[in-house]
């Protein structure tokens, strides 16, 4: 994994983690999952917008 690629979903999984409620376990999973896509899906464009 290129440090880019870590910095980015470490940066989104802190965020997630500060803000996340206290909740079931699988409220947690699910939310997880659905901000990993959001985040997978946005880091490409972002990559080829700042020239990485």
């Amino acid at each position: 994994m290129d440090p880019v690629t870590l910095a980015f979903y470490g940066a989104v999984c802190g965020f997630l983690a500060a803000f996340v409620p206290r909740a079931s376990r699988a409220f947690r999973f699910a939310l997880g999952v659905g901000v990993g896509l959001i985040a997978a899906s946005f880091l490409p464009p972002l990559r080829a917008a700042l020239g990485l």
